[in-house]
């Protein structure tokens, strides 16, 4: 048994202890099982990391636009309202310029 802390101990992956149960047609079961075959993965496997990459994608598409929706008047009104750049900026930029020959 390896010591906690130890490198075997870090790298195990989290127990897995909950369990996820679906009612799927015979078809359905045959093509997951063809598609993870494929794969060179288990049915499990294939299923679950299936389910959690298109809820993964699902959350940030989600995210994203409820945050475009919320946030648009603001982010363009930026844009088209922007203060003049400060003495700091200018300067900034000056120094950049310099640095890479603009």
């Amino acid at each position: 048994m390896s010591a906690p802390g130890s490198p075997v101990a870090r790298d195990r992956a989290p127990a897995k202890k909950a369990r996820l149960e679906a009612r799927i047609t015979a078809d359905q079961k045959a093509l997951f099982q063809r598609a993870a075959a494929l794969l060179g993965r288990s049915l499990t496997d294939f299923v679950v990391g299936s389910a959690q990459e298109i809820a993964a994608r699902t959350v940030r598409e989600h995210e994203a636009m409820t945050l475009g929706a919320r946030d648009r008047e603001t982010f363009v009104a930026a844009l088209l309202e922007a203060p003049a750049p400060g003495k700091r900026l200018r300067k900034a930029a000056e120094r950049y310029k310099d640095a890479v020959d603009l």
